[in-house]
């Protein structure tokens, strides 16, 4: 093996570089989409000899380089300081896939870890999936030839962890001298838990070619543990590291995914106790100019008040599928709860939203709830008190939409009184005071969107010791181009 000194790789790169005419912005632009981490000034002040970058920094200028060069069919090409995976040789990673989507044709979800194990064996390393619990405290390896003697880890405390929580890959060297990378398991923009990707060469730990290569991996499976999902209960006995109560699995079988977005918005939220949810639910419809959202509260917390929940969520969906405004989707769920039940009082709160997305217009509607937050710049700047009616279940006398201007970046935060109102050992409430406070710093954080939300649940859980007396919901709506990339691997634009 020929490792080049720093200052000859240097001198090459910087000649593939002028020689394909690709200026140093550019340059950087194309190495900070591959992971490189050093700055403009940096890598500027790198090419021309006057500082120095580790290895594998230098491999993404490279790397970084010969992706444009292949772009223009070019001859000079800049080395690597060691041989790197080939960039351009796609069998092996196609190769990988046709295993993953073969081993999971027509099986059933318990077959996720053969099939995942062969199409690692293409890429030359070895594979544990790990699947984050209802909770989203720990992850959870998936039973397997290489899984099957292993413990959870705590999302909070652990490498793994952060993985999740940053959605970022984290390469590293165990006690046992395993290479590894902890690479994120995303359906779309949802995180479902984190790959172990092991390796045999530490010194591959930042080849940038390896890390697409099980990037890519990590999110086809993601893809496939949430098709897997509804056709067998294997994934969800991973999942369930406690028994759910009826309403709650009545509540879970309903609920649309906790994380989605489009290149426009993003949305995510989060519901305790997870393994006893009696009434709140939400859900939500992304079009390519319009976010239809919405959060409702039955009040109570048992069966009855799940099974009202459920019987909301579906005349929301059908009302607003059917192209009704807020006004008579809010109206089609006050129908069905007064006149569903069998004469029984049955009520609800909710939050009923719309947000254009074009013009950051957004209209909504507050039968009986608490007023949703309008965080701005990382502060909560007001609450949005328009739009009220009585409760849901009560005849309506009167009421009017509201409406908001949102900027660019702005956040909706809609929330139940089961946060405001959870309670400590003392009988101290959480108060809607804290519940900003803690969106704030996790805000501070520069966390993404999904983290804050189940940071905001956790502070909720540790406050009243575990036990909720009522569900705690919590939905996050942004209006962005930019938060975006938070939730997505720079692999993924390369």
């Amino acid at each position: 093996m020929v490792v080049l000194t720093q200052e000859r790789q240097r001198e090459l790169s910087r000649h593939a570089q002028v020689s394909a005419r690709l200026s140093t912005d550019e340059l950087w632009r194309r190495y900070f989409a591959i992971g490189g981490t050093a700055g403009s000034l940096e890598l500027d002040a790198y090419l021309n000899g006057a500082l120095e970058l580790p290895a594998e920094q230098r491999d993404r200028v490279a790397l970084a380089i010969n992706e444009h060069i292949d772009a223009l069919a070019g001859k000079v090409r800049a080395p690597y300081s060691r041989p790197l995976r080939s960039g351009i040789d796609q069998d092996a990673a196609l190769g990988a896939l046709r295993e993953l989507l073969r081993g999971t044709h027509l099986a059933p979800p318990d077959r996720l870890p053969p099939a995942l194990d062969a199409a690692a064996a293409h890429l030359g390393f070895t594979t544990v999936m790990y699947l984050a619990d209802h909770a989203k405290d720990v992850l959870v390896p998936f039973p397997g030839r290489h899984g099957a003697d292993r413990e959870p880890m705590r999302i909070d405390t652990t490498l793994a962890g952060r993985a999740y929580r940053q959605v970022a890959a984290q390469p590293t060297v165990s006690r046992d001298s395993q290479a590894r990378i902890w690479m994120p398991i995303l359906d779309g923009i949802e995180r479902m838990g984190v790959l172990d990707v092991m390796i045999e060469d530490p010194l591959d730990l930042h080849d940038p070619v390896l890390h697409r290569q099980a990037w890519t991996l990590a999110h086809y499976l993601g893809h496939l543990v949430t098709i897997l999902d509804v056709i067998g209960d294997g994934i969800d006995a991973v999942r369930r590291t406690r028994p759910l109560s009826v309403e709650a699995e009545l509540v879970w079988s309903l609920l649309p995914p906790l994380t989605a977005g489009t290149d426009k918005v993003l949305l995510s939220a989060r519901l305790e106790p997870s393994h006893d949810l009696g009434g709140d639910v939400f859900d939500y419809s992304l079009s390519p100019t319009r976010a239809h959202f919405a959060v409702i509260d039955a009040t109570g917390h048992d069966l009855r008040a799940g099974m009202a929940a459920a019987a909301s969520l579906a005349a929301y969906r059908n009302s607003r599928r059917q192209g009704q405004g807020l006004f008579a989707q809010a109206e089609h769920v006050h129908r069905t709860l007064a006149q569903g039940f069998g004469g029984e009082y049955v009520y609800a709160t909710g939050v009923f939203g719309e947000l254009d997305l074009d013009t950051g217009r957004l209209r909504y509607f507050v039968p009986g709830h608490p007023a949703p937050l309008l965080l701005r710049r990382g502060k909560v700047v007001k609450s949005l008190d328009e739009g009220r009616r009585p409760l849901l279940g009560l005849d309506l006398a009167s009421a009017t939409l509201g409406e908001e201007r949102l900027e660019p970046g702005d956040v909706i935060v809609v929330y139940t009184d089961g946060i405001s109102e959870a309670r400590d050992a003392e009988r101290r409430f959480f108060t809607v005071e804290r519940l900003v406070d803690t969106i704030e710093r996790s805000s501070a954080e520069g966390l993404p969107l999904p983290e804050i939300t189940r940071t905001v649940l956790q502070s909720i859980m540790r406050h009243q010791g575990g036990v909720l007396q009522d569900d705690a919901t919590l939905l996050m709506l942004q209006w962005t181009t930019a938060g975006q990339a938070h939730l997505n691997s720079p692999l993924l634009h390369s």
